[in-house]
């Protein structure tokens, strides 16, 4: 049984004590996944890339991580490091599919691009996680809607499937599994803010640029970010508990 999955109460309408117990449990999960791998000689990239030559653009795994349960799905890669203040060493990219998701969708607020209405298997996406050297995580984005060839629908609706996503595998790799779906959970007032912004910049971009396809326009890549720092984070929830150090 997927616990995650399972949960009666959607994390936007708990109360502040349940959203903060629930954050305190993934941060517990978000350590031990880490600390697991690390005193076994692995990083949660290096768990990604299980023993591949890391290739720009590539999908670590090759075919994607996909739980046929909760069909949440993710993987891995890097772009070119020309991007400026938004290279990185890589990043997961994560996502929900369809049968996942219980709610009707409202699209976004322009008509789905040709790609993806022609899509047979759309994907939403979620959230992305900016990854460094060490294999810690160092910032949360998101993306315009032709990053990843998602089918695009309205913030909220985004946010609704936040409590959607858990992936919960044996292969190829559980730590890594359990880390980023606690990740979901640890960040989820954040991510939930930056999936407004995101929708709020497509809006001014698409304002400004009258003329062009905004979820197409390649010069509009990431549409919202925050740099993260795990161990403020883990402090920030034991201060709250009322833990001391």
């Amino acid at each position: 049984m997927n616990i995650q999955h399972e949960q009666s109460a959607s994390e936007s309408t708990a109360g502040p004590e349940a959203r903060l117990e629930r954050q305190a449990k993934a941060a517990v999960e978000v350590v031990h996944c880490i600390r697991v791998l690390e005193e076994g000689g692995s990083t949660l990239v290096a768990e990604a890339l299980d023993g591949r030559e890391f290739i720009e653009f590539e999908h670590y795994p090759r075919d994607d991580v996909y739980d046929p349960q909760t069909h949440a799905q993710y993987y891995f890669h890097a772009h070119t490091q020309t991007r400026g203040e938004w290279n990185d060493y890589g990043h997961f990219h994560t996502f929900l599919r369809p049968k996942g998701i219980a709610q009707e969708i409202r699209p976004g607020a322009s008509p789905r691009t040709p790609e993806a209405d022609a899509a047979s298997d759309p994907v939403f996406h979620l959230i992305a996680i900016s990854m460094n050297r060490q294999g810690r995580p160092v910032r949360l984005f998101t993306t315009n809607r032709w990053v990843t060839a998602e089918t695009g629908c309205a913030a909220p609706d985004v946010i609704a499937m936040l409590d959607r996503f858990s992936v919960d595998l044996a292969k190829p790799s559980w730590p890594l599994d359990r880390w980023i779906s606690a990740m979901i959970m640890l960040y989820r007032e954040d991510i939930e803010r930056l999936i407004l912004e995101r929708d709020a910049r497509i809006a001014q971009w698409s304002a400004a640029h009258p003329d062009r396809n905004v979820f197409e326009d390649r010069a509009l890549e990431v549409t919202s970010a925050m740099a993260i720092d795990l161990d403020a984070r883990l402090a920030l929830i034991r201060s709250r508990l009322g833990l001391e150090d």
